[in-house]
């Protein structure tokens, strides 16, 4: 199938500045904020071509995206791999763009046709529809940082790298390790770069999910209403804090079966868990090739909130940024 026309940068001018010298100052200025040593390594950290990282407005997650898009090494790539969620539409298994091209307030960014192809022949990915394309942020978001850091690796435009996005939907644990096997190889060949969309917790009403960990005991978890009392041992932020370290223990685990039942237990609100648990598997096939104690599981750099809930009536977004050597 070819692919045609351009996707329209959607959410420009409201989750992110559209104009294009503004954007730039904003971006240079999160990623300015992130050290330069991270981990013992200079930055970008040599080989961590893989980076999860958050999609909320810029206001909100910039600062916390650009620790990932510091550490994420662009020396080699010819592509990039952008998987996210599906917040448009409900989608099972996986999707891939009609479109040939994504815009970007800096310019537009191609989408690799021959890669795109090469997984729609294997008969297991749906197309995205292009109304869903369009409305969906969880790859928009990612693609102002994606760009700057294209112009900060290569010197010309001919260098830069192509796209391919994936929308990931709901699938079980069995089914993003069918997703993660299928797509091992891309992640294994050096020339490809890749980036997981995901928020951490979404807490409160509006969410559906107030769990809280009474006296910090988060295999006690209990669900908060409107006439409960204002918790305080721990006050509500910390209760999120700790299901969300232990979601992010599970993700750096490097076993995706753990990081499955996981999420079964504590129903944490990562509305990137299909795009990470694939990536995952992906990583684990990697692991059982060359067992490297050093590579294929993620290491995490930052972890912000949108803001501390004290009383049940609050709510907030949690984001974190994630990177893997390969």
């Amino acid at each position: 199938m070819k692919l045609k026309g351009t996707r329209e940068a959607s959410h420009a001018d409201s989750w992110y500045d559209g104009d294009p010298d503004t954007l730039s100052s904003q971006l240079d200025s999160f990623l300015s904020r992130v050290p330069d040593t991270i981990d013992g390594s200079g930055v970008p950290i040599p080989g961590a071509k893989v980076v999860i990282a958050p999609h909320a407005g810029y206001s909100y997650s910039g600062p916390c995206a650009a620790w990932a898009y510091k550490c994420l090494d662009l020396s080699k790539a010819k592509r990039i791999f952008i998987l996210g969620p599906s917040h448009t539409y409900y989608l099972r298994g996986c999707a891939l763009t009609k479109f040939a091209k994504y815009e970007t307030p800096f310019g537009d960014l191609t989408v690799d046709e021959d890669v795109v192809q090469q997984l729609r022949d294997t008969g297991k990915f749906q197309d995205i529809p292009s109304r869903g394309d369009v409305d969906e942020h969880s790859l928009e978001m990612h693609l102002p940082f994606i760009y700057k850091r294209i112009t900060q690796t290569f010197a010309s435009e001919a260098e830069y790298p192509t796209i391919v996005p994936i929308l990931v939907g709901d699938n079980n644990g069995a089914e993003e390790k069918e997703f993660g096997k299928l797509l091992a190889p891309y992640l294994k060949d050096p020339d490809n770069a890749w980036v997981v969309s995901s928020d951490f917790c979404h807490w409160g009403s509006r969410f559906s999910y107030t769990a809280y960990a009474p006296e910090g005991k988060v295999d006690q978890l209990q669900s908060l209403s409107r006439r409960t009392p204002k918790p305080t041992n721990p006050p509500i932020h910390e209760s999120i804090k700790q299901v969300d370290h232990l979601s992010m223990d599970a993700v750096a685990s490097g076993d995706h079966d753990k990081f499955v039942d996981h999420l079964r237990h504590t129903k944490n609100t990562v509305c990137g868990r299909h795009p990470i648990g694939v990536t995952m598997a992906a990583l684990e096939e990697l692991a059982k090739e060359n067992p490297n104690a050093g590579k294929y599981r993620f290491k995490f750099v930052q972890y912000q909130r949108s803001s501390l809930v004290e009383d049940v009536t609050d709510s907030s977004v949690s984001y974190a940024s994630a990177y893997a050597i390969v």
